[in-house]
């Protein structure tokens, strides 16, 4: 997805293209990240993942001659790419093994929230509107829906879906304080070669976790699926590289607020393919819980839009 300049404006044809990259793709990374995880190490897998596609995105953007960054730059790159992905994504792929993969979309999903009350308490953002109050609440209950009415779905390690939840919590929180922290501190001059910069340092976090975590004990690479192997690249390549560099493009050609309704069109995504191709179970209580943050995130991201000076 090429860079668009300050003045240039976009086609509605690359507008709809962007937009269709991130809903859809980031909406089934959650199913695809459930496959992958089947029969590979979820932060080896993960760490993996960003570790090679941050290294040709990074590559690719230094090759084309983009100047080398500096140390302050890859202090920050480290900080906000453990953040975002050795703490979020990294989270988000532990989740999956507890959880089905759409209720981890819908949880993810409270990241607009967070950034809301944490943009508020910091100064960097203004204090919530009565919208935005009412999103946090519908939200809220979103989620005691989810938690305190346990699935039926199958998952690959069943009986924690408390640890699961808290963990992608937790997983939403981290990324929401490293999205934040991004706002005022740039690893480098082109927003692709940060985004390399930011997925080789996280992937290398998620790396080290997992290999203290002992994900590689007993592991090797014969007892890892073909199915497994297909999701592995999805996500190294359309995951990634593709749909990031979308959502990278989309934040300079619209306003933020709405390249981030990718946030409440996910869950959607991903709740309907994890129905459809893994038999994920629709109980009215989830169906509840995932109307209710659907609608959070609505009323988060749009009501705390600024109104236009007449």
């Amino acid at each position: 997805m090429p860079a668009s300049s300050s003045t240039a404006t976009p086609s509605r044809a690359a507008l709809f293209t962007a937009f269709a990259l991130v809903y859809l793709i980031w909406g089934s990374t959650y199913l695809v990240m459930k496959f992958a995880v089947a029969s590979m190490p979820p932060l080896l897998m993960a760490g993996t993942r960003y570790g090679l596609a941050g290294g040709l995105l990074y590559g690719f953007m230094r090759w084309r001659g983009e100047p080398a960054p500096t140390r302050r730059g890859w202090a920050y790159g480290a900080l906000i790419g453990v953040c975002l992905l050795g703490f979020g994504n990294g989270g988000t792929t532990l989740g999956v093994v507890y959880l089905p993969s759409g209720i981890t979309a819908l949880l993810v999903a409270t990241v607009p929230m967070f950034l809301a009350v944490l943009g508020w308490l910091s100064g960097v953002s203004p204090r919530p509107t009565k919208w935005v109050a009412l999103g946090l609440g519908a939200g809220m209950a979103g989620m005691y829906l989810l938690a305190a009415h346990p699935t039926t779905t199958a998952v690959k390690v069943p009986g924690h879906q408390g640890l699961g939840i808290s963990v992608v919590l937790l997983a939403s929180l981290v990324w929401s304080i490293g999205s934040l922290y991004a706002k005022n501190h740039q690893p480098a001059v082109s927003p692709f070669t940060s985004g390399g910069m930011q997925m080789l340092c996280g992937g290398a976090a998620m790396l080290v976790v997992g290999l203290v975590r002992g994900e590689a004990d007993g592991f090797t690479l014969a007892q890892v699926t073909a199915k497994s192997w297909l999701a592995f690249g999805y996500l190294v390549t359309l995951g990634s590289i593709v749909a990031f560099s979308a959502y990278i493009w989309l934040l300079r050609a619209v306003e933020p607020a709405l390249a981030g309704t990718y946030a409440f069109v996910n869950p959607v995504v991903a709740v309907l393919l994890g129905w459809a191709f893994a038999g994920e179970v629709l109980n009215p209580q989830m169906l509840g819980g995932a109307a209710l943050i659907v609608l959070a995130v609505g009323l988060v991201v749009l009501g705390g839009k600024k109104v236009a000076p007449k």
